[in-house]
């Protein structure tokens, strides 16, 4: 592997981010990372990388913050209308004097990041190896309105189970890239970076980190893009686990879609998931926007509450969960990890960038895609549909894994890291033994 500094950065990213100016040595990881057969091409070179956010761009992010105009309150008294004029106020109020950027930045620092350019773009991605033998690669890919931070809470338990309760023949070899358009990854100059190309993408980032064996997990899109890693089915890789699977049947997608009447012939379990669709499908404006007219979202890249509120308002058990942490409840996610994906959307100026993948997309989102590699599924109960196991079976006919988990929702690693990594570990185990 040839690594270089981080010099080849876009120059809105240059700007943003300080590139780690020391090699693989002074990083003190030079242990932990697989050795390679061949010298890499120019465009094959891995570049170590850090976040450094100029401390002026913090600045004024706090001096907008201290400009917000707010609307009046909402006429309804629950969630009906969006995020509610309290939650608003209760974010902005801990952005403003509570939070700190700099505590998450150190925590990105603290594994090892890298950049190496993929089919012409800068994809971003974390690496951390396992010290344990045998571990088994894993490429991870977070969803909108997500990024890498969804993922920082499992790394340690997944690359050191012994460590978090768990078993050495559970351990992973950890790969998290940011998507194209998301985080520190380069922003597409010209169509066709949908799933498929992402998918394709990952297969060569995990080819040139010298894996010749992997599995692959991810949610929301990063579930997409791990079902087209199955559909493609590249050797090298074993099967692959989600939790947002794509598995319902066209006709009863169809029918939620259009609102229509259920077909006949559900059985309950399958009723309550129609049900979770058509109510989710009369709620998805924020992915028609985007997957119309990203481009009008242009409100996302100069008002960091505008950018917030449309970020909190993804789906109703999400909003209503994250109202009741900005409330002072314990909750799966705290304001501080609220806050920490929304600032790394602000400060690397993604909103726009990121919403164009749902632009890109011409898949049906929870469609079955004809994934025929092993599949291990978990179904978290707060997630938008609850996959009937029936449902799973027929979307994924060599389905090695399924079960369903007594709390968690859309935002699975991120809200229940230890559920989630549970279910990681156990939806791989019995490919370790086949692979």
């Amino acid at each position: 592997m040839t690594v270089i500094k981080t010099d080849v950065i876009d120059e809105d990213r240059r700007r943003l981010l300080g590139a780690a100016a020391s090699g693989i040595a002074i990083l003190g990881i030079a242990s932990l990372l697989p050795s390679y057969a061949k010298a890499a091409t120019a465009c094959d070179t891995i570049r170590p990388f850090q976040v450094n956010i100029p401390q002026a761009d913090l600045d004024d992010l706090r001096a907008r913050l201290a400009r917000t105009r707010l609307p009046e309150k909402e006429t309804v008294g629950d969630f009906t209308q969006g995020v509610p004029l309290k939650t608003t106020k209760q974010l902005l109020e801990h952005w403003q004097n509570k939070y700190d950027w700099r505590k998450v930045e150190a925590r990105i620092n603290a594994v090892p990041n890298f950049i190496t350019e993929i089919d012409g773009l800068d994809i971003h991605f974390i690496h951390v190896r396992s010290r344990h033998e045998n571990a088994l690669p894993l490429v991870v890919t977070h969803g909108w309105p997500g990024s890498i931070i969804e993922q920082l809470k499992i790394i340690g338990p997944l690359t050191d189970p012994t460590a978090h309760g768990g078993s050495a023949s559970d351990a992973f070899h950890i790969v998290i890239p940011s998507m194209p358009g998301y985080g520190f990854s380069g922003k597409p100059e010209a169509t066709g970076w949908g799933p498929e190309r992402i998918a394709s993408a990952w297969t060569i980032l995990m080819r040139r980190l010298g894996y010749t064996q992997f599995v692959a997990q991810g949610g929301d899109w990063g579930a997409v893009v791990t079902d087209m890693i199955g559909v493609q089915a590249p050797p090298e890789l074993l099967g692959i686990h989600t939790n947002m699977p794509g598995a319902i049947p066209d006709a009863i997608n169809g029918a939620a879609f259009s609102g229509a009447p259920a077909p006949a012939g559900l059985s309950d379990e399958e009723m309550h998931s129609y049900d979770q669709l058509v109510f989710f499908y009369k709620h998805v404006s924020y992915a028609f926007l985007m997957g119309t007219r990203p481009q009008t979202l242009t409100g996302l890249t100069d008002s960091p509450i505008a950018l917030a509120t449309y970020m909190l308002d993804h789906d109703g058990a999400s909003l209503e969960m994250i109202a009741r942490s900005f409330d002072g409840q314990d909750e799966g996610l705290s304001p501080d990890d609220v806050l920490d994906n929304i600032t790394l959307f602000w400060l690397t100026n993604t909103g726009v960038s990121a919403a164009r993948l749902y632009w890109e997309n011409k898949l049906a989102f929870f469609a079955a895609k004809g994934v025929k590699v092993p599949v291990a599924v978990s179904v978290f109960p707060d997630e938008l549909y609850q996959t009937p196991r029936a449902w799973a079976e027929k979307a994924y006919p060599n389905l090695v894994h399924y079960n369903k988990l007594p709390k968690g929702g859309h935002f699975a690693a991120w809200e229940q890291p230890k559920l989630f990594t549970d279910e990681v570990r156990a939806g791989f185990r019995s490919l370790r033994k086949s692979g």
